[in-house]
């Protein structure tokens, strides 16, 4: 609960705590906030109790964590009824990067190759952007009933 508080920050709040209810009250103030804890938590548990016996017996495994989204999918994906772990182990993302790369880099030689032999080869696309020819009138068309 407390895992990222460090000593400094540790002694400050007890410098805090003796500051303010000061040295006499301060054994009674932590007493009492213990004794507060302590039922906050019988309460919680008494109440998972509760709802593990209204819900039945069908989910006596259930658990109040897996209703954390990261949980859940987690514990969902690590299933092995979907059958996901061999689908994870047979993709190698590095292989089907090296197999894209090596086919751009064919198609590019190939491309690069073929242009410099004939440069109107009729098997070559033209990539380039050419305005269409729309006639006389670049305009656009008027609409009155739009306007």
């Amino acid at each position: 609960m407390f895992n990222d508080i460090g000593p400094l920050e540790l002694v400050t709040i007890i410098v805090l705590a003796v500051l303010v209810f000061g040295p006499d009250k301060l054994p009674k103030v932590i007493q009492d906030a213990m004794r507060t804890i302590r039922k906050i938590r019988e309460f919680s548990e008494s109440a998972k109790q509760d709802i593990r016996s209204e819900l039945g017996p069908e989910f006596k495994d259930f658990e109040f964590e897996d209703l954390n989204p990261k949980t859940f999918i987690r514990k969902q994906l690590d299933n092995d009824d979907l059958g996901l772990k061999e689908i994870r182990n047979g993709f190698d993302l590095k292989k089907e990067m090296a197999e894209v790369t090596d086919a751009v880099n064919s198609r590019d030689s190939d491309a690069s190759s073929s242009s410099s032999s004939s440069p109107s080869s009729v098997g070559r696309l033209d990539m380039t952007k050419k305005p269409e020819d729309t006639g006389k009138d670049d305009r656009p068309p008027f609409d009155a009933d739009a306007t």
